[in-house]
């Protein structure tokens, strides 16, 4: 079994679970760990799987509290990082369908330094990179891009998730798309939103962004759809895996736990040629993983809602 790093943001989600999607009318928040990489290493974690978060929090009790989660979780957290600055928070308002609507309060998670710790911890491992807040600068985003380079070097299996957030690009989509790109062209696996997909494609049509996605480089492309499953396209497939049907209550985490139960099951393979090779199996991963975002959108709160293999296997 390979380990999965992963990197990127690690925060409090403050959930105002008892209103609509407007966020100035909600009255009462709950605190729960959230930051889609520490999501995916979660998944992983609790699907049996050898995860790793690398990421910033504060050296307050937000902070802690999130360290021990993970811990908790059985991530391994020897490569986090704790700083002076607060913890950063989002305020994550849910509508009746499920879907939310975010305000973020930066901190921490933008303090991240390189590790040379890292050093050929890398070598034919997998790792993940979530971008929501890694593309906004501070040291971060400097750190984000040397793990990168040291992913591409030491070999690594890489994927990729833009994570894209409107309120934290709004008006500056264009950059957005150009600090994407060149993970795009380096990874062995993209995962995308449908908007996503079309946004860093200039495409409407899913087949004809896929394609351009392709042409930049990824080999194995997921695109997310909600209830309707995932499209997955490889050179040799292009097609909808269907999800299981269910009524969401909250779907913050849904992405994180399909990319990390994929990932997981990515781990026990052995190289990508084996996957582009055999379409059967990648189908089944993805068939799964759909069932662990689709888990995961039963209750409250991304983390403790991230099925078990047991639960997967049930559905």
């Amino acid at each position: 079994m390979k380990n999965v790093y992963c990197i990127g943001e690690l925060l409090i989600d403050f959930v105002a679970e008892k209103q609509g999607s407007d966020l100035s009318k909600a009255t009462d928040f709950t605190k729960k760990a959230g930051g889609a990489p520490a999501n995916v290493a979660s998944a992983i974690a609790k699907l049996g799987g050898k995860s790793f978060f690398i990421g910033c929090v504060g050296k307050d009790p937000f902070g802690t509290f999130l360290i021990n989660t993970l811990t908790e979780g059985q991530v391994d957290v020897s490569l986090a990082q704790r700083s002076d600055t607060f913890t950063t928070l989002a305020f994550v308002s849910l509508a009746e369908d499920g879907e939310r609507d975010f305000v973020f309060s930066r901190g921490a998670d933008k303090e991240l330094k390189h590790d040379i710790r890292i050093k050929n911890l890398f070598k034919d491992q997998i790792v993940h990179f979530g971008a929501a807040t890694s593309f906004l600068g501070g040291s971060l985003e400097e750190a984000y891009s040397l793990y990168f380079q040291e992913a591409i070097f030491q070999n690594s299996f890489i994927c990729f998730d833009p994570n894209f957030r409107v309120d934290l690009w709004k008006g500056t989509e264009e950059i957005f798309i150009q600090k994407c790109i060149p993970f795009i062209e380096k990874s062995d696996l993209c995962k995308f939103s449908l908007e996503e997909a079309q946004l860093l494609s200039g495409k409407v049509d899913l087949k004809e962004a896929c394609t351009f996605l392709h042409e930049l480089g990824t080999k194995i492309i997921t695109v997310t759809l909600g209830g309707e499953g995932t499209y997955l396209s490889t050179p040799a497939v292009q097609k909808i895996i269907p999800s299981i049907k269910i009524k969401p209550l909250d779907t913050t985490g849904a992405g994180d736990a399909f990319i990390g139960c994929l990932l997981k099951q990515i781990s026990l393979t052995t190289n990508l040629e084996t996957l582009l090779n055999d379409s059967g199996l990648l189908e089944k991963m993805v068939q799964d993983a759909n069932k662990a975002g689709a888990i995961t959108t039963l209750n409250f709160g991304a983390i403790e809602s991230l099925p078990n293999q047991e639960q997967i296997n049930q559905v």
